[in-house]
Formats: C-alpha cells, structure tokens, sequence
C-alpha cells in the first residue's frame, strides 16, 4: 500500500503549507480543497465494503485468529490461579488446562535438563521436545475449541483475568494492524495501485519543481535583502542630517520661546492694569445688590412664614397617608400569609400525588411487560399446537395410507391363490 510513503506525507504536508501563504510567481499552487479531494481520491480505498466471498473469507480468518491469539494468551493466567477459575469453566475445561500445565512443567524440566548440561543423547532429548511440542499445540487447540464453544464464557474471561504479558499484547495488536493493513489492500483493486503511484510520482515532480523555484526566489530574496540594505543606509544618512536640521530648529525655537515670554509679560501687566480697574467697578455693584437683597429678603419674609405653614399641613397629611399604607400593608401582608400557608398545603398534596402517579407508572410499566410477556408465551404455546397439529395431520395420512398399502396387497394375494385353485380344478 501507499499510504505510509513518505514522499506523499511530505508532499501532503508541503501542500498544507502552501495553502496558507499567497502564490509566487513560479510555483503552482493548487486549490487546497482540490489537493485534498485528489489525495483522498487516490490514496484512499474505493470500496468501502469487501465484494467478493474470498477476501471476506480472508478477513473471517484473521479475525478469528485475533480472538484466538487473546484467549491462548489469557491461558497462563488462568493456570496461575486454576482453583478460583474452576467453577467459572467447568470441569472439562479445568481438567485440559490441569493437563497443560503438566505439559509446561515436563518442557520446563527438560529445558533446564539441557541447560545444565545432563548427559543425554542429542537425538533422543530433540524427539522428546519435539513430542511435548506437539502435545501442548494439541492442548492448546482442544482448550481453545472449548473455550470458543461458550461465548459468554469467552467475553467473561477478559474481565475475569489479570493484564496479558507485554510480549502477547504487543504480538496481538501488531496481528491487528496486519489484519488493518490486509483489510485495506484488499478493499485497493490493481488500478488504484497504479493510479497511487502514478500520483506519488507527480507529487514528487512537484516538489522538485517547487524545490528549484524556492531556490531561485531565495536568490532573488537575497538581492532583495541586499538592495533593502542600501536604502536603509541612505536613508540612515538623511535621517542623520534630519537630526542637524531639527537640532537648528530647536534653537530657534529656545530664541522664539524667550522673545514670546517677554512679550506675554507685558501684556499680563496691561491686562492686571485692566483687571484691578474692574474690580473696582464690580465691588461697587456688588454692595449695590447686597443692598436690594437685604430689602427683598425683608418683602419676602411674610410669604417664607405662610409656605413653612403649608408644608407643615402637607407633612401632617403625608403622615397620615403613611399610617393609612402601613394598615393596609399590614391587611395585605397577614392575606399573603394564609394564601402563602394554603398554597404549602397544596403543594405537599401535590408532590404526594405525583408520588403515587410514579408508583401507578412503575406498576403500569410492569403489568405491561407482563402481559406482552404472557402474550408471547401464548403465540409460542399456539405456534406450537399448529405444528404439532401438522405433524399429528401428516402422520395419521401417512399411517392411514399404508393401512390401505398393505389391505390391498392382502387382498391381492387372496386373489392371486384363489385364481391358481380355479385353474387347477
């Protein structure tokens, strides 16, 4: 397969990064929903389901060999704690796995014979592990095919045994990723193959293309970088002589600024010339009002006595309009209280009712199932009377019709001797 090329990774990786920059000139740059369309075009299967009976056979093979490799490789587990596994596997798969365990035992003994170097002959101690070898591959296959014949007993066992060995679970999930891998060269048909390398090789021809353009637009880059350069000195030294200039205008400006503070001087002085004249004017209008407000302060006095005497009147009645308010709150209030108690009252009858409405539920629930139950049960119960009536049918048209085989061949016969004696006579 050409999925795990590394030359379409990169050439998948490189268009993703393409489309996020603008085009350069000399590069072509697709669309990148048509580069994705195409890739998952090209690279990925066409059929999403397996179309003939042999690859689906195949599939069937290699998963049944996956659930095989997990259940051989919970075995050592099981045998390292046998007696509490007992009652959960029965006694024939228990008495297999005792066998296998002595089976273990034996090759252990022989191996570390070997290892410790006992004298025996060579021949013989190679037909003994060859005989062993192929006495626990029995047992391993017996034990298996008990074990496949209870499925729940096969989905129990994951649960019921401890973590499998590093080893074994490595082996088994590498075994998937086969199986994945079979599964989708399988589903890829010759010319899709070709079609993936044709692509991969256009792929490659575009990035050796694009390869050669970055190249020249590094190059162009420099030139670029270089010419920047130039125009960042020149302009370094505009800036250096904008410096002596501005330097010249700042003293200028230090003479402007003093010749503008002598002149604002003595202007401030006219201006306070001008200010204390009318301050003058303003203190003789001012003791003018003071004077035309103590005369209306004295006209007004009279109706100042008459509104205090208003607004008393006009407290004493919001007063009463306040107590008014309280009493009526007060009414309002102590209502609130005996409606707020009655709709306590009614709320904890609700909640009861609502109580008993789930139990009626619960209990409708389970009347129902009953009766669907019950329902059933009565179709199966008259399903089978029909078939037994059918059968009942059958066998009496079958009995009565060789009642009536065998009278007729009786009364054959007794023709046939009585046809004999009248001819005789």
């Amino acid at each position: 397969m050409a999925t795990g090329n590394p030359a379409v990774l990169q050439a998948s990786s490189q268009d993703t990064r393409e489309g996020n920059k603008p085009p350069m000139e000399g590069i072509q740059v697709p669309k990148k929903g048509g580069v994705r369309s195409d890739a998952m075009r090209v690279l990925g299967p066409s059929q999403p389901k397996l179309d003939t009976h042999e690859t689906q056979r195949i599939i069937a093979v290699l998963d049944e060999t996956i659930v095989k490799l997990e259940l051989s490789s919970l075995i050592p587990g099981i045998m390292e704690s046998l007696d509490g596994f007992a009652d959960i596997l029965g006694p024939e798969i228990t008495s297999d796995l005792i066998e296998h365990q002595k089976l273990l035992s034996k090759m252990e003994e022989l191996l570390s014979s070997s290892q410790e170097g006992q004298p025996s002959p060579a021949e013989e101690q190679r037909e003994s592990l060859g005989l062993l070898e192929r006495h626990l591959k029995r047992s391993v296959r017996d034990i298996l095919r008990l074990l496949l014949a209870s499925p729940s007993l096969c989905q129990a066992l994951p649960y019921e045994v401890c973590a499998r060995q590093s080893s074994a679970e490595a082996f088994i999930q590498t075994f998937r990723e086969f199986r994945n891998f079979m599964h989708e060269r399988l589903l890829t048909s010759p010319l899709e193959e070709k079609e993936k390398i044709q692509f991969m090789e256009d792929i490659s021809l575009r990035i050796r293309r694009n390869t050669e353009t970055l190249t020249a637009l590094k190059a162009e880059l420099a030139a670029t970088i270089q010419s920047r350069d130039e125009k960042i000195h020149r302009k370094d030294n505009v800036i250096k002589d904008l410096k002596t200039s501005l330097q010249d205008v700042a003293d200028n400006y230090k003479i402007s600024v003093q010749q503008i503070m002598q002149e604002a001087e003595n202007q401030q002085k006219e201006e306070l010339r001008a200010w204390q004249a009318r301050r003058a004017r303003l203190q003789e209008d001012m003791e003018q009002l003071r004077a035309q407000l103590r005369a209306l302060v004295l006209e007004h006095r009279e109706s100042e006595l008459a509104l205090r005497k208003k607004k008393c009147k006009v407290e004493m009645e919001i007063e009463k309009w306040i107590q008014k308010y309280d009493a009526d709150m007060g009414e309002k209030q102590a209502e609130y209280e005996e409606l707020y108690a009655l709709y306590s009252e009614e709320k904890a009858q609700v909640s009861l009712l609502q109580e008993k409405h789930d139990v009626l539920i619960q209990e409708y629930s389970q009347i129902a199932e009953e009766r669907s139950v019950r329902q059933q049960k009565q179709k199966q119960d008259s399903d089978e009377l029909v078939t037994m009536t059918i059968a009942a049918t059958r066998i009496q048209a079958f009995w009565r019709g060789y009642l009536v085989r065998s009278l007729f061949k009786t009364k054959r016969k007794k023709k046939k001797k009585g046809g004999g004696k009248n001819f005789n006579r």
